[in-house]
C-alpha cells in the first residue's frame, strides 16, 4: 500500500491514472501535457529587418499548423478510394499587442508596404523581396538570461506573407486592450527536433502498386 510512517501516500494509486490498454504496458501514470501560454514566436526578414523582437514581446496568441492532403477519388466498379493528392498548409493566425508606442503597428505597416507600395501604388518585381520566415516555439516554462528555456516544440515557417491584417475596431463600451490580427500564408513548414523524421525506406526497383 501507499503508506510511509503512518501517513498515506497516493505514489501508488497516481501511477494507475493512464487508460487501460489490455496488455503488459497497461495503464500507467499521465505524460505532462504541453501548456498554451508557455510559447513564443520569432519572425525574421520582418517589416523593419533588426526591429523584430518588438513582435516577439507583443505576440498574445498563434496558431498552429493545419495541413490538407487534399485526397483525390479513384472511382472503381462498385467502390470508391482515395489518393493523398497536393498537401497545402492552411494559414494560420498570429495575433499582438497594439502597444502605445505603436512599435508592433510600424512593424507590421512596414511589412505591408513591402508586400504593395500603398503611396505608390506599386508592386515588388518577385516574392521573395517581401516573404519573411517565422519560428514558433513551445516552452518549458522556465528560462532566464543565463540559461534559455527548454525548447520542447519548433515549428519552422518558410516562404511568409501577410494573407490578412485586422486592426480590429475602436468601442467606447469596451476597455479591452487594442489587438491586431494577421493571417500568415507560408509555403512550407516543418518540425524541428527530429520530431518530423524522414519517411520510411521503400525500394525504388518493386514500388507498390495498389492502394
Amino acid at each position: 500500500m501507499g503508506w510511509s510512517a503512518g501517513f498515506f501516500d497516493g505514489s501508488d494509486l497516481i501511477e494507475n491514472f493512464g487508460v487501460s490498454t489490455g496488455d503488459a504496458f497497461s495503464r500507467g501514470g499521465i505524460l505532462m501535457p504541453k501548456i498554451k501560454n508557455r510559447f513564443r514566436v520569432f519572425v525574421s526578414n520582418f517589416g523593419i529587418p533588426g526591429a523584430e523582437v518588438l513582435f516577439t514581446q507583443q505576440v498574445l496568441t498563434v496558431g498552429r499548423p493545419n495541413c490538407n492532403f487534399n485526397p483525390q477519388t479513384v472511382h472503381s466498379y462498385n467502390s470508391v478510394a482515395y489518393y493523398a493528392g497536393k498537401a497545402e498548409w492552411e494559414a494560420v493566425t498570429v495575433t499582438v499587442r497594439d502597444d502605445v508606442t505603436n512599435a508592433v503597428t510600424r512593424l507590421i505597416a512596414a511589412q505591408m508596404q513591402r508586400q504593395m507600395n500603398f503611396f505608390e501604388q506599386t508592386v515588388p518585381l518577385s516574392a521573395g523581396d517581401y516573404k519573411f520566415q517565422m519560428r514558433v516555439e513551445c516552452l518549458d516554462g522556465g528560462g532566464t538570461a543565463q540559461d534559455d528555456a527548454l525548447v520542447l516544440e519548433r515549428w519552422e515557417f518558410e516562404g511568409c506573407l501577410l494573407a490578412t491584417v485586422n486592426f480590429e475596431t475602436f468601442d467606447y463600451s469596451s476597455a479591452d486592450a487594442m489587438t491586431i490580427e494577421m493571417s500568415v500564408r507560408f509555403d512550407n513548414t516543418t518540425l524541428d527536433g527530429g520530431l518530423m523524421p524522414d519517411p520510411p525506406y521503400y525500394s525504388v526497383s518493386t514500388p507498390g502498386l495498389n492502394f
